[in-house]
């Protein structure tokens, strides 16, 4: 029987090959490789995507959030609240600016951050709050945006797994005051590398962005701040350049998936992933919570179907954060999800038989 992969971009990658090495070679043939036209064309591109004034291509997704907290003036001192259920960068890049993470827990079934109790961990310290659009569905950011409001915080949108989804008609990473989007290969537009983008319609904070993003330089060789070196290289642009036409179209497949394993899945001891109105899902991971899971997880696997496991251990319990103070029990709703939580495959190319095996299968497990 044909294994289920949980992620397989190779039929896509065959459906556009031939565009993506006439990009890549264009690249070579210029022999321009760093902040080029590539990175410049794609940065207009993606600025007009989500209806914002600057997108600023760096390095990686890590590296949007921790130079956006930068450029806001977050450091030492200062405390930044950010949800404990999500991939790590998060909170890293928090660290990295040396302030401190303050984590407030997630809404059941949206797994998103809970504006309310954003509200309970603000204190005199805190500087900014980073929503993460999880799994590809977008924040209450109307709930998000009056707490940051009422407290003076900056907002960084986390929309490394939410590329093209959008809340009330405007696309996430445009929302707040900075936006952040990963290039990783996985997400719902990928590089074929590393590779990130920070976005704000603030032309202050872009100038710091691009000064902070080449070692705090605007002229060569003369340096008004210390920067880093986080720069998007014109293969990566050349590549989501060709990627980026078929965002939209891609992203309606993952939802035609989501929408069918809803379906499949209805009447069975499974909850499947909210999906507010007004939150345009773009279904980065397709999350269920489980009981069993870890036996769900085996089961599938013996059938040739493959699972992912995010998040298994929250960030408030991860060792790095020991010095916190967390405990198991503080934040119970992201603590329940780690131990419930499988995704299923989903991606653009799913086959609908083999999105109908995974469905079929876990009926099954679910009826023995």
């Amino acid at each position: 029987m044909t294994e289920v992969r949980f992620i397989d971009f190779t039929e896509q990658h065959r459906r556009i090959r031939d565009e993506v090495l006439a990009a890549v070679g264009r690249v070579f043939d210029s022999q321009q490789f760093v902040l080029r036209e590539e990175v410049s064309k794609l940065e207009q591109e993606i600025a007009r995507f989500h209806g914002v004034r600057h997108a600023i291509g760096v390095a990686s997704g890590s590296d949007a959030l921790y130079l956006a907290l930068w450029a806001l003036g977050v450091g030492p001192g200062d405390e930044v609240i950010v949800p404990p259920f999500t991939f790590f960068a998060t909170a890293g890049a928090v660290s990295r600016t040396g302030a401190r993470p303050v984590f407030a827990d997630i809404e059941p079934g949206t797994f998103n951050i809970d504006p309310a109790d954003i509200e309970r961990r603000v204190t005199p310290r805190t500087k900014a709050v980073i929503p993460v659009h999880l799994f590809g569905l977008p924040c209450d950011m109307d709930a998000v945006a009056a707490v940051a409001k009422r407290h003076g915080l900056a907002v960084v949108e986390d929309a490394a797994q939410s590329f093209g989804a959008s809340y009330k008609g405007r696309r996430t990473g445009s929302i707040g005051d900075a936006g952040c989007l990963s290039f990783f290969p996985t997400k719902n537009l990928g590089g074929a590398g590393d590779g990130g983008m920070a976005l704000t319609s603030s032309d202050a904070l872009a100038e710091k962005l691009r000064v902070l993003r080449v070692h705090g330089s605007k002229k060569k060789y003369h340096h008004e701040v210390v920067g880093i070196n986080s720069r998007l290289d014109e293969l990566q642009a050349a590549v989501l350049r060709v990627k980026l036409k078929y965002a939209d179209e891609w992203n309606a497949a993952r939802r035609r998936h989501a929408a069918a394993y809803d379906r499949g899945f209805a009447g069975f001891p499974v909850r499947t992933p909210d999906a507010p109105k007004g939150h345009e899902h773009v279904y980065h991971l397709y999350s269920i919570l489980v009981d069993r899971r870890d036996e769900l997880a085996h089961f599938l696997e013996e059938r040739g179907i493959g699972t992912g496991v995010y998040y298994p251990l929250p960030l408030h319990l991860q060792p790095c954060y020991r010095e916190l103070g967390y405990k198991t029990g503080d934040l119970p709703r992201s603590e329940e999800a780690s131990r419930r939580i499988l995704s299923l495959p989903i991606y653009p190319e799913l086959t609908d038989p083999a999105r109908e095996r995974v469905i079929e299968a876990v009926r099954e497990f679910f009826s023995a």
